[in-house]
C-alpha cells in the first residue's frame, strides 16, 4: 500500500510548496510512482507542473466533498511517474462546507483510500495554516514533513505544529509519525543560516534530513515554467539537493520496512 506523506507548516513562506513538487517529481524519477496532492487553496503545486488552475475541473475540492472519485480526480503530468490531484481556488470553502458533516476530519481517508495501492508514494502538499483541510491531510497521512527555512523565525510556530500532530496522533491517527525536519532556503554565506542548521539539529537530531535544500535562483524560476525543477534544469544545486532527499527518504523508509520485517 502506498506511503501517505504530508508536507506541512502553517507558516508560510518556508519551502513547503517547492519541496511538496520536487520530491514528489525527484521520487518518479527514481521509479517510484507518486502522486502528488494540492490540498493548499492557493493551488501553487498545481500550476508549478503546468496546469491552469482556472481550467483544472474535477480536483482536491470535489474529491475531499466526495462529489468525485479519487481517480476522476487525478491527472497526468509531464514528469516521469508522476500524477496530481489538483487544486482550485474553490478548495478554500471546502473548510466551511465539510465543518457540519460527521467524520470531517476523515474525509480525506475515506476518499484516498480506494487508490493507495495505485501508487507507491502519495505526497500531500498543505495549506499554510492548521485549518480543517491540513486537519484532513494529517489523519489520512502516514507521516508528515516539515520544512524549515534558515532565518530568523525558523523556529517560530514549530512547537504550535508539533503539538497539532501529537493531538491528530492521540485523537484521528495513532499511525501518524514525523518522516522529518527539511533544512530549507539555506544560504552558506550567512552567519545566521548556519546558525539555524546548528540549532535545529542540535534540538532535533536524528529527526532531521541530512539533505539542506540551500537558496537557488533556477529552483524560484522553474514554478514559472510549469515543471519540477529536475526538468527545468537538472544540473542545478536546486535539482541535485532534491534528488539527494528522494535518496535519503527512501534509505529511511527502507530502513522502517527491514526494522519491521525483522521485528
Amino acid at each position: 500500500m502506498g506511503k501517505i506523506v504530508a508536507v506541512a507548516n502553517q507558516k508560510g513562506g518556508v519551502g513547503k510548496t517547492t519541496t511538496s513538487v520536487n520530491l514528489a517529481a525527484a521520487l518518479g524519477v527514481l521509479e517510484r510512482k507518486t502522486l502528488l496532492i494540492d490540498a493548499d487553496p492557493q493551488a501553487n503545486a498545481t500550476s508549478s507542473l503546468g496546469l491552469r488552475v482556472g481550467e483544472v475541473g474535477l480536483g482536491t475540492y470535489e474529491c475531499l466533498e466526495h462529489t468525485a472519485s479519487a481517480v476522476a480526480c487525478i491527472q497526468a503530468v509531464d514528469s516521469p511517474n508522476l500524477d496530481i490531484m489538483p487544486a482550485q481556488l474553490d478548495l478554500v470553502a471546502a473548510e466551511i462546507e465539510i465543518v457540519d458533516k460527521p467524520n470531517r476530519e476523515s474525509m480525506l481517508k475515506a476518499a484516498l483510500t480506494p487508490i493507495q495501492n495505485a501508487y507507491d508514494y502519495l505526497i500531500i502538499d498543505c495549506a499554510p495554516s492548521l485549518g480543517l483541510i491540513t486537519l484532513n491531510a494529517l489523519t489520512v497521512a502516514d507521516s508528515v514533513i516539515i520544512p524549515i527555512q534558515c532565518e530568523y523565525f525558523a523556529l517560530e510556530g514549530l512547537g504550535k505544529l508539533l503539538n497539532t500532530i501529537k493531538s491528530v496522533h492521540r485523537l484521528h491517527n495513532p499511525n501518524l509519525d514525523i518522516e522529518g525536519l527539511l533544512l530549507t532556503m539555506y544560504d552558506p554565506r550567512l552567519r545566521l543560516s548556519n546558525q539555524v542548521v546548528e540549532e535545529v539539529k542540535t534540538h532535533f537530531e536524528a529527526m532531521v534530513f541530512q539533505t539542506v535544500i540551500s537558496r537557488n535562483v533556477r529552483l524560484g524560476e522553474a514554478p514559472g515554467f510549469g515543471v519540477p525543477i529536475i526538468k527545468y534544469d537538472s544540473e542545478s544545486k536546486g535539482a541535485i539537493h532534491y534528488l539527494h532527499l528522494a535518496h535519503e527518504f527512501l534509505q529511511r523508509n527502507q530502513a522502517e520496512i527491514n526494522l519491521e520485517s525483522n521485528g
